[in-house]
């Protein structure tokens, strides 16, 4: 009698435990859901043109040049959102980064690297923490050149 109660309570224990493994998986999933966009349409994502530097510009180490852009951003709270400038000197390949920006931001004053290259490319991301994921938009149509200092 005395192993069958045994059995019993161990059985009572292991359906304790699946049903707190069982709630915290909905409480995960619940916000997940929270906290993911409820339906994005084409007017919810990123869009973005970078206006300047121009494509074949010549631009000098040391310069500072004012990078400018349209964009289009999702309809969305912007609180945890962030603008980030992005430097490819490999045609778009890879990038480093350079600088956060407000996500509200179209421009920066820039000083132009000390990297020459015929094949320059900027890439202005936007995201937000946990509700919005971070979007590249590398602009290899407006490729520029860093030229070294005359």
């Amino acid at each position: 009698m005395t192993q069958f109660l045994l059995a019993w309570e161990f059985s009572e224990e292991t359906e304790k435990s699946k049903m707190k493994i069982y709630g915290f998986v909905v409480i995960m999933v619940a916000v997940a859901f929270a906290f993911a966009p409820a339906k994005l349409t084409a007017q919810d994502h990123y869009a973005v043109k970078l206006t300047s530097p121009v494509a074949g510009q010549v631009l000098y180490a040391g310069q500072q040049i004012m990078v400018e852009w349209k964009h289009r951003l999702p309809n969305i709270p912007l609180a945890g959102c962030e603008s980030e400038l992005w430097l490819s000197l490999d045609g778009g390949r890879t990038f480093t980064w350079n600088a956060f920006l407000a996500p509200t931001s179209t421009s920066l004053l820039w000083t132009v690297p000390n990297t020459p290259t015929n094949s320059a490319v900027l890439d202005i991301r936007f995201g937000c923490d946990l509700h919005y994921p971070e979007s590249y938009a590398p602009q290899p149509a407006s490729m520029f050149t860093i030229a070294k200092t005359q």
